[in-house]
């Protein structure tokens, strides 16, 4: 059955396990053990000799050389020799042949390949069937061995994402090489930026179309009867993904260009407009849902007016955590309390692992540090706020509006009473459990209705469809009833003031149907 829960409107794209019967197993077990190793070691051969063959590309050419698109033997000669070592790679893992579907058009009509669904590394044998077109890739894996080499071979575009001038760099390059009328060779990239199961398309992003250039939509399909190739945010892991395709006889894929996509004046002046439109497009082909979920750092989201609302709460999760490690409503709110006093005393908000299971009164060191990677990219450390405040969101332990207050009182620095919309998007991203990144939208449109006070901000909520969903669901404790009446909701009244706390195991669990 899908991994579903109340937050989710679609299929969870974030988390695939490949599901074996005993008699898979056993079969599993004999193949792997004879086929694993000697692919690998196949692959692992083909892959050092592309190494030399790959630097000899860009061989003894100087700075400004490097710089343009790779003409003469450097291009037809080398170029063929790394693709048959590249598709003797995949061969070797086991996809003995490909179909295709289509016909892939020219750098003249498409400048660049939109290929989704992204499902995992080997996805790359893409690249085989396309003339090894140029990608996008992150700088730090320029300095892995062979890998380097050959993102140095296909003078991919290479990116520090943590870099806000690499990142225009990088916007400039894109633009630069689609625009260049066939001189800079044809660019492929995945327009959904990280691999999901292929049970829905994420948003993409806009980088493969902000040049606003005809683009060729591409579909991966893996027909097989285990679906061993994803490799997503939790489950099957890249280890496991290759261990199960390689101890299959051989895995199926097929590649499927569709028409050439030219977009209209609309498009090429909104890029976001343009990528939503072709994501829609290769959904329909694909027969699954288009959908608004995003990877944001470490967390999985979607987007409702510009907040990013975690498809799997932190909070619920925590409150899993908490239940078995033997903690009751009645501790949980305690430490709850202490931890919000401590808050509001002017105290340091940002707690250790250590510090946090004194807070919980945690018996393992282990339930903390699981906490903490939950809220946190830093998994050393957390904000007390966050967790003061999502998990009372999610426990039931204070009606809507009685969160509001407790939120303004720790985020509202200077007492005033009004928020700024640096500390707007910190309670934001408290109430919800994830960071909050563009949170413009809210803020202007609670200004443009008076200060931003928690009346107003409760006004909002309350009345607004566009955050509807915010408060029927983020904003409730699991196991409310979803048919509270609006009117309820905009007088600040919540289904729960009993005190009782709900753990929300339903979110958590990740072996639920």
């Amino acid at each position: 059955m899908e991994r579903r829960n109340r937050t989710q409107e679609y299929p969870h794209p974030f988390v695939h396990e490949v599901k074996l019967t005993t008699a898979q197993r056993i079969r599993g077990v004999v193949l792997g053990t004879v086929l694993f190793p000697i692919r690998v070691t196949l692959a692992t051969l083909c892959f050092l000799l592309m190494w030399p063959v790959a630097r000899l590309r860009l061989a003894g050419l100087c700075s400004e050389d490097r710089q343009k698109p790779v003409r003469g033997w450097r291009r037809w000669l080398v170029n063929e020799i790394v693709r048959l070592l590249s598709r003797g790679v995949f061969f070797a893992v086991g996809f003995l042949w490909v179909k295709v579907k289509g016909r892939r058009a020219g750098v003249a009509e498409a400048p660049v390949l939109a290929v989704a669904p992204h499902s995992g590394f080997l996805d790359m044998l893409v690249l085989c069937l396309t003339d090894l077109a140029t990608v996008v890739s992150r700088s730090e894996n320029s300095s892995l061995p062979v890998i380097g080499a050959l993102l140095e071979f296909n003078q991919a575009v290479l990116v520090n994402r943590k870099d806000p001038e690499s990142r225009k760099k990088c916007v400039s390059q894109i633009t630069e090489r689609l625009t260049s009328k066939g001189y800079w060779p044809q660019m492929l990239m995945f327009p959904e930026g990280t691999t999901t199961n292929g049970r829905a398309l994420i948003k993409f992003k806009p980088g493969a179309f902000l040049a606003g250039v005809p683009v060729q939509p591409v579909l991966l399909h893996y027909p097989n009867k285990l679906d061993t190739m994803r490799w997503t945010w939790k489950g099957t892991s890249w280890l496991q993904s290759l261990w199960h395709t390689t101890s299959q006889f051989y895995t199926n894929m097929t590649i499927e260009f569709l028409p050439v996509y030219t977009p209209s004046q609309e498009e090429k002046e909104d890029p976001n407009l343009y990528a939503d439109n072709v994501q829609k497009l290769m959904a329909k082909a694909l027969g699954v849902p288009a959908t608004d979920y995003v990877m944001e750092g470490r967390f999985p989201v979607k987007h409702v007016g510009g907040l990013s609302l975690p498809l799997e709460s932190p909070a619920r999760e925590t409150l899993k955590l908490l239940d078995h490690a033997g903690l009751s409503t009645s501790q949980v709110q305690t430490a709850l309390s202490r931890m919000t006093d401590c808050c509001q005393s002017g105290q340091e908000k940002t707690v250790s692992i250590d510090q946090l299971q004194q807070w919980l009164e945690l018996s393992e060191r282990e339930t903390a540090a699981k906490i903490c990677s939950l809220f946190s990219k830093k998994d050393d450390s957390v904000d007390l706020r966050l967790i003061c405040l999502s998990i009372s969101t999610v426990s039931g332990l204070c009606s809507l509006e009685d969160l509001l207050d407790k939120a303004f009182k720790l985020y509202d620095c200077d007492g005033d009473g009004v928020l700024t919309a640096e500390e707007l998007a910190g309670l934001m991203g408290a109430l919800v459990g994830a960071p909050q990144f563009n949170t413009a939208n809210i803020y202007s449109e609670l200004t443009s209705r008076g200060p931003a006070n928690k009346e107003e901000l409760l006004n909002l909520l309350t009345t607004d469809t566009t955050y509807q969903e915010l408060v029927t669901v983020y904003l409730r404790p699991e196991g409310a009833e979803h048919e509270a009446s609006s009117h309820h909701m905009a007088n600040g009244k919540d289904g729960n003031h009993n005190g009782t706390m709900r753990n929300g195991n339903t979110v958590a669990n990740k072996n639920a149907d």
